[in-house]
């Protein structure tokens, strides 16, 4: 296998990628309610399959440089991070001072669990 695909950052990458079709995918109807929910629904899983397309193999990359904890943490700040950015452009909702809270924790587990464990 290429070099590359052990790289750290490879799986990070990938992982914001996911995230964003995943983003679309669970909340992009949100902005077109008056489509029939059988609608939203189809889109949603034609989306859906671009993220897993990236997020398996940033898995199974990922766990030749992280271990499955370090990357489900990985993900979930990723993911609500994401999710800001996504519901202040395209939603138009500004984030409260609790949700800005509740990243910071997000991210300091992230710090807690890169730490090493022995």
């Amino acid at each position: 296998m290429p070099t590359w695909i052990y790289s750290w950052w490879l799986p990070v990458l990938m992982l914001v990628a996911s995230n964003v079709f995943m983003t679309f995918a669970w909340y992009g109807h949100l902005k077109y309610r008056s489509a029939p929910l059988w609608m939203a629904i189809a889109v949603s899983w034609g989306i859906a399959f671009f993220e897993y397309v990236i997020q398996v193999p940033a898995n199974r990359w990922g766990s030749q440089r992280y271990d499955p904890y370090q990357l489900k943490i990985l993900q979930e700040v990723i993911t609500v991070a994401v999710f800001i950015g996504f519901a202040m452009t395209y939603l138009s909702v500004r984030p409260q001072w609790n949700h800005v809270a509740a990243l910071a924790c997000l991210v300091a587990a992230v710090v807690f669990g890169f730490l090493p464990s022995r």
